[in-house]
């Protein structure tokens, strides 16, 4: 779950971590007001939306105009800056070219920057540990970096049995070519910004640009931070913190109706139990000739009411041209998702095509049933016999 920049300062904040003062505005008389308790002269206002790359964006309605991060130099032009962003939609290179609408901006203090950064905390799966990254290239997108000058990207991992300590943000801070009192201030920016990590159960906590101000001061001008939704049980506040409106529509359906889908821009609609069984049947059926539609893990609990919700998700999505319904049998028994495969296609008079492999627990019983349902399902023996059939129901064979 990704969450807005002032939602993540706020939270950084309450860790110890240094940030700048600012507050959230969701309109030009809000925003007028945020910059009235800056001390100025000097006010950043920010759009907030789930992308980066604001401040090189542009607005569909002013295409040429300022970018959706602004300086104003006076508490009138923070309001006018503002107006100009609240209501209209801001395209970057992480939004594709729809965009994304802008409801509310962060009206933050101004900075005397004296050098730009980059930090980052990350679950890496190599070593399975929590990895600090660093890099001097701050601003720059860590892609673009790791693409044309890896050699400026700084790693080190954190030991979980003994957390933390000062030696990492030092040898970050050293490679960095941080110096006197900055090395201080980053040491202390590192350890608050991993409590915040782990107490948290974050999936990453991002800072780009982290500044060095003239004073020596380590401070973050921006901040993403995402977390682990398999975690996010423990954090009832957390949940609180989502904005749907950033949100898919159908994926957002189905965080409410406990389905993990993620949508694709592909034509074939994949309904599977189990995530790896799903990467699997998405895999073949790119394998062979077509494109996924969507991920979509039913899980291993599946019962008629969620294949339905299920169903209902994938044909949402015009797109779909195909469903392919992948299962293995367990504790959600071949039968039982057999039944909820013809009562979904009833209920929702299915006009694609449906291609359907079941394995496992009640197979035969399974097979059996959706072969005396009467409805047009293509029934599949294996998973290429199943992704062969969906990919040439797509293509009109």
């Amino acid at each position: 779950m990704n969450i807005h920049e002032y939602q993540a300062k706020e939270l950084l904040r309450r860790y110890g971590v240094a940030v700048l003062d600012g507050h959230v505005a969701w309109t030009p008389e809000e925003a007028e007001a945020a910059a009235g308790k800056l001390p100025g002269p000097i006010y950043v206002v920010k759009s907030q939306i789930h992308a980066g790359g604001r401040g090189a964006g542009r607005f569909t309605n002013d295409p040429d105009g300022k970018g959706g991060v602004r300086l104003a130099k006076s508490v009138a032009e923070a309001k006018a800056a503002a107006a100009a962003m609240i209501g209209s939609t801001l395209v970057t290179k992480q939004t594709g070219p729809e965009g994304k609408l802008v409801s509310r901006v962060y009206v933050e203090a101004g900075c005397d920057i004296a050098r730009e950064l980059y930090l980052s905390l990350l679950v890496d799966r190599d070593c399975s540990r929590i990895v600090i990254m660093a890099s001097t290239e701050g601003g720059i997108e860590i892609e673009e970096v790791a693409a044309h000058n890896p050699e400026k990207i700084l790693k080190v991992d954190v030991d979980p049995a003994t957390g933390v300590s000062g030696w990492h943000g030092r040898k970050l801070a050293f490679g960095l070519g941080l110096e006197g009192k900055q090395v201080g201030s980053f040491v202390k920016f590192v350890e608050a910004m991993y409590k915040a990590f782990v107490e948290l159960d974050c999936a990453i906590v991002e800072i780009n640009p982290l500044v060095v101000t003239k004073a020596g001061d380590v401070v973050a001008l921006d901040a993403k931070v995402s977390f682990d939704d398999s975690a996010l049980y423990r954090h009832k506040d957390l949940e609180a913190l989502r904005d749907d409106t950033e949100m898919d529509p159908k994926e957002l359906d189905a965080v409410q109706n406990d389905l993990n889908y993620v949508a694709l821009d592909g034509e074939i609609g994949c309904m599977v139990n189990g995530a790896g069984l799903a990467m699997a049947t998405m895999d073949i059926i790119k394998l062979y000739g077509s494109s996924p539609a969507n991920f979509l893990d039913v899980g291993g609990t599946a019962d008629s009411a969620r294949v339905t919700q299920a169903f209902r998700i994938i044909t949402s999505d015009t797109n779909v041209k195909a469903i392919l319904v992948n299962i293995f049998g367990g504790i959600a028994k071949c039968d039982m998702i057999a039944t909820g495969i013809v009562e979904a296609s009833k209920n929702l008079k299915l006009s694609v095509p449906l291609v359907v492999r079941l394995e496992g627990t009640n197979v035969e019983l399974g097979k059996k049933i959706l072969a005396e349902s009467g409805l047009a399902i293509i029934a599949a023996d294996n998973l290429a016999d199943a992704a062969q059939k969906a990919v040439a129901a797509v293509k009109g064979a």
